[in-house]
């Protein structure tokens, strides 16, 4: 019987690594998908097997750890390994999830080469001599319950943290770190031969009410705020935008109660008439459970929404590349009468405008570190001052 269990998890393993692989070189190849749903039920079948198998391995020490630990832990392994390679080839995870099918698929045909001596048809798959002679035994299920309650579990928050911090970072090209005393932005300025500077101020919709405040007292007085805030003249959205529910859960303040800076202040973002009507729909739906919860038949109509070819690309260039092609073009504005602008916005547009504010021949003068949500006490003030000493060096800070 313990036989036959095996044989099923092996050949579940084996049928997932195939049919995965044959359904990401459809994909990749031909751009077609007709092993979707067959791919997603064995994988089913094979976890289901997996973790059967995984948990008699704590109970029956017979059961060959040095095959059947790989097997059972493929997934959760890969799945893991997966986290950074969406944060660093996010562009290509049609060709990183074919590398892990292939490696599936190897792994698999390579353990039943081991096990039967060769790739062999016959069943049961495992062989029956390849059990071993021990049976119960308390110290294997104290070890196996030791490592999977006191190693495994914090290892692995350990290592998504990590994986958060990394992706953090990355996605938003420095302006937003996490780091042990808290999430940290970078504001930096920019300045040009002429003696004109462009500062930016990476924002979050919430955050420490302490950093609202010191932030907007920070600003000189005579400066020009370009401010981030999509106007909504025709009424289009039909819930307004609000994160006192999130603010006061987190113990924490909303941007828009507690930030207030000094100098004149301009709006320099769009207004909801210049998205797509797919994008503004969809905004409803979101903000209605934002604003109101996560009501069931809300729920059941944002999972049953069927978005249109390229959703995703109109819903980034709605919110983010055409109101950062605005701002730029405020910036552009404004330069002329203003010497010293100040940009506060959303740290995901912060990459974009930096790229246009260099490109428009400023240079990276000076970064300074701030921290916007603090998770412990550090005795500092959170703010640190850096002045690079080349371009090159003001970039990686």
């Amino acid at each position: 019987m313990l036989a036959v269990l095996l044989s099923l998890c092996l050949a579940l393993f084996l049928a997932d690594g195939v049919v995965s692989l044959l359904d990401d070189s459809l994909i990749l190849f031909l751009g077609v998908r007709p092993l979707t749903a067959l791919r997603g039920l064995v994988f089913f079948l094979a976890v289901l097997a997996a973790l059967a198998v995984y948990v008699l391995i704590a109970f029956v020490p017979m059961i060959p750890k040095r095959f059947f630990l790989p097997i059972t832990l493929f997934n959760p392994v890969a799945g893991l390994a997966f986290i950074p390679l969406l944060i660093y080839c996010y562009d290509r995870l049609q060709l990183v999830t074919w590398v892990i099918s292939v490696i599936q698929a190897g792994l698999g045909f390579w353990m039943l080469h081991r096990l039967r001596g060769g790739i062999k048809v016959g069943w049961p798959l495992f062989p029956v001599h390849r059990l071993g002679i021990r049976g119960f035994s308390w110290g294997n299920l104290s070890v196996f319950a030791a490592v999977n309650i006191f190693l495994i579990p914090p290892v692995v928050v350990l290592y998504l943290v990590f994986c958060l911090a990394l992706g953090v970072d990355h996605l938003s090209d420095g302006f937003l770190k996490l780091r042990p005393d808290g999430l940290t932005v970078q504001v930096r300025k920019y300045v040009r031969a002429d003696g004109k500077s462009v500062q930016l101020f990476p924002m979050s919709h919430i955050g420490d009410a302490v950093f609202y405040r010191a932030l907007g007292e920070s600003f000189p007085t005579n400066s020009v705020i370009l401010m981030e805030g999509v106007t909504d003249e025709q009424n289009l959205l039909t819930n307004k935008i609000s994160y006192k529910r999130a603010a006061k859960s987190l113990g924490l303040s909303e941007q828009q109660k507690e930030f207030e800076p000094r100098g004149e202040i301009v709006s320099a973002d769009v207004d909801v008439e210049a998205f797509h009507t797919n994008t503004i729909g969809f905004m409803n739906m979101v903000m209605r459970i934002h604003a109101k919860g996560l009501r069931p038949e809300y729920l059941m109509e944002l999972l049953q929404y069927t978005p249109p070819p390229h959703f995703e690309h109109q819903v980034i260039e709605d919110l983010l590349i055409k109101r950062n092609q605005h701002l730029l073009a405020e910036i552009d504005s404004h330069l002329p009468s203003s010497d010293h602008l100040i940009v506060p916005w959303g740290a995901a547009h912060m990459p974009g405008i930096a790229q246009g504010v260099l490109s428009s021949g400023f240079r990276l003068d000076q970064t300074e570190n701030h921290v916007v949500i603090r998770f412990r006490s550090t005795g500092s003030d959170g703010k640190i001052a850096e002045k690079p000493a080349d371009e090159s060096k003001a970039t990686r800070e």
